[in-house]
């Protein structure tokens, strides 16, 4: 009877721990469902696919949108397996990012772009890192002179190149890209790498498409099944690799400039972005915890490069389509120029104050392309609270930035192209805090000041010397985004550049 009492007791006490676990168990799925179900809500997810069957992935604008709808303005949507809490319409985007900015100041997971930085550089980098890198390229930024008058003149220099490149076409038809972007490349060159480039210089140009091809590549389907499945898109063929061979040799470009630079490196007279960057090396040798390192510094100048090059030719290549759409608009532009600056003199930051409808229909402009539709994934660097949902600490986060710009309590007829949208009812220049084409927050652009430098002087520069003619009727064309992803990319077009 002994050996049975034993197994009886060894009977009762795995009964007892299994009902135990049991109730464990339980109480940690109603936990696990508590908190899930206090995300916003959404539509019904597939495991493993998630909401992907409810998106359409070439224009999903378009399909969070809809959700807007049928959820408001806070819903959570799953890319895959993994839940994104999307932020629609101007006052949910500026309360999470403004009004609980530090909540909401990580950055979210980028799969094809994680996979190359591992956290390095300023864009991709979260915590301490983060908050270091960014308030060291600032101060660095402004000392050499981001806002200020030797920026200034970098810029009027490279729309000077810029003007005799248009005028080189001879009034032949032409397709932009390039040409803008060799211009804006330049500015940023000649702060981080300390020089500008030739724009006949076969090796620049090969560096401008490998950015052109990424921004396009990223911006299409192929990147956006990468960021959702990464595991399973390694594995499979499609364009969605020359993203990382395309990074890969512009890594290696930045890094024969540290090489370079290494040479010829005098730490009491530095030169450019990257000479500051190794003297701040040089004063944390030693510290084996230190973010400034090789990684770093690779990664952030590749950040500077990529960001200053893509997303502001970017905006002035699709400028151009919209004025020559709106001839009426781009005559009053004319006549201001002419009455303000003139044509013998360039244009300056000053002059901005004393034109109010050419600044208006700069900010008209990035509004109505919102280059950046969806911003660059944020998460929650807390558990939060957020509009009586829960947020675990992690949770990406989309802010909707096209939702903002095109917001109806902010602005008139957004879907229209309206520079009285930036108009008052004396016809001065008013801004509006729904102008977020750099978001807005603790991850708000660091190169706003000099992006915002860069448009204004580079197109009052061409208006003022030049007319953009299209190839068709002005009625004929087509302001629908070619690509709409992480980026709105303009259609591919031709103009005629003709001198005024």
């Amino acid at each position: 009877m002994f050996p049975n009492m034993v197994t009886g007791w060894e009977r009762i006490e795995f009964q007892s721990m299994t009902i135990v676990l049991s109730i464990l168990c339980f109480f940690f799925l109603i936990l696990l469902k508590k908190k899930k179900g206090k995300l916003p809500p959404g539509p019904k997810a597939l495991p493993l696919l998630g909401n992907l069957h409810q998106l359409d992935t070439k224009n999903l604008i378009k399909s969070l949108k809809e959700l807007n709808h049928k959820y408001g303005p806070v819903f959570t949507i799953y890319l895959g397996p993994r839940p994104n809490v999307v932020l629609y319409g101007y006052k949910a985007v500026r309360e999470a990012l403004v009004e609980q900015a530090d909540d909401f100041s990580g950055r979210g997971e980028f799969p094809a772009f994680h996979r190359f930085t591992q956290g390095n550089g300023i864009a991709f980098s979260n915590g301490e890192k983060w908050k270091l890198l960014r308030r060291f390229t600032l101060v660095t930024l402004r000392n050499f002179g981001m806002g200020k008058r030797s920026i200034e003149e970098r810029i009027q220099e490279e729309a000077q190149f810029m003007l005799e490149e248009f005028r080189s076409t001879k009034q032949k038809a032409f397709d932009p890209t390039f040409f803008l972007s060799r211009a804006v490349s330049n500015v940023i060159c000649s702060i981080v790498f300390g020089n500008r480039m030739e724009h006949e210089d076969k090796r620049f140009l090969s560096l401008l498409q490998l950015i052109n091809e990424n921004f396009q590549i990223i911006s299409s389907g192929w990147g956006t099944f990468y960021n959702i499945f990464p595991g399973i898109m390694n594995h499979l063929p499609g364009h969605h690799h020359r993203i990382f061979k395309n990074l890969e040799k512009l890594k290696d470009f930045v890094l024969q400039n540290v090489i370079d630079h290494q040479k010829t490196f005098q730490p009491d007279c530095p030169r450019d972005f990257i000479d500051c960057f190794l003297i701040k090396m040089q004063k944390e040798n030693g510290n084996p915890t230190s973010s400034f390192n090789m990684k770093t510094l690779l990664m952030t100048t590749l950040n500077l490069f990529f960001g200053g090059t893509e997303t502001v030719s970017t905006t002035l290549r699709y400028g151009i389509l919209i004025l020559m759409k709106y001839p009426d608009i781009t005559e009053k532009v004319h006549q201001e120029i002419d009455k303000v600056i003139g044509r013998n003199r360039c244009p300056t930051v000053e002059d901005r104050s004393k034109m109010p409808y050419t600044d208006a229909v700069i900010h008209e402009i990035q509004r109505f392309a919102s280059i950046i539709p969806l911003s660059l994934p944020h998460c929650v660097i807390r558990d939060t609270e957020f509009r009586g949902y829960y947020m675990p600490k992690g949770t990406n986060v989309i802010p909707v930035l096209t939702s903002v710009h095109n917001d109806p309590e902010k602005f008139k007829e957004p879907q229209m192209f309206n520079p009285e949208n930036f108009l008052d009812e004396k016809n001065q220049f008013r801004n509006n805090e729904a102008f977020m084409p750099f978001s807005s927050g603790k991850r708000i652009c660091l190169g706003e000041g000099l992006a915002r430098m860069e448009i204004f002087i580079f197109f009052t520069t061409f208006l003022q010397n030049l007319t953009f003619k299209p190839m068709v009727h002005p009625d004929e064309i087509d302001l629908t985004p070619s690509l709409s992803g992480v980026g709105n990319v303009p259609p591919i077009y031709q103009l005629r550049a003709v001198p005024r």
